[in-house]
């Protein structure tokens, strides 16, 4: 049984493979004084980034967990992740209002995707 972490401290690793699927922590913005949509699409980079390094991209994303600071704001969460996705490769999602773990984050997102190599 081969796992690999990526990225790993003490509390967490911000990637894990596993058996062909890469399981990815939550994804927050590096910069909080962007409004939703500036963290989202920063979040989206950080993915698309993780991803490759994996060796997968956007399309191979199987299941995405959104976590919103606020519920009004999944209009324009739905707004950019709906530019992102590749069309005909939406993975299944959740999407939920919640208390993030610090105030200055609107956002969070986690994916699992398949990884076609390491």
């Amino acid at each position: 049984m081969q796992i690999k972490r990526y990225d790993t401290n003490q509390c967490m690793s911000q990637a894990v493979v596993h058996n062909g699927f890469a399981f990815l922590a939550g994804q927050v913005a590096d910069d909080t004084s962007l409004d939703v949509k500036g963290q989202t699409t920063q979040i989206l980079t950080k993915i698309d980034a993780l991803l490759a390094k994996l060796g997968s991209d956007r399309t191979g994303i199987l299941a995405a967990n959104i976590w919103l600071a606020s519920a009004a704001s999944y209009n324009d969460v739905n707004e950019v992740w709906d530019a992102w996705v590749p069309t005909g490769e939406a993975p299944a999602r959740a999407c939920v209002e919640s208390k993030l773990a610090f105030p200055q984050y609107t956002v969070e997102i986690g994916v699992i995707a398949a990884v076609r190599s390491t």
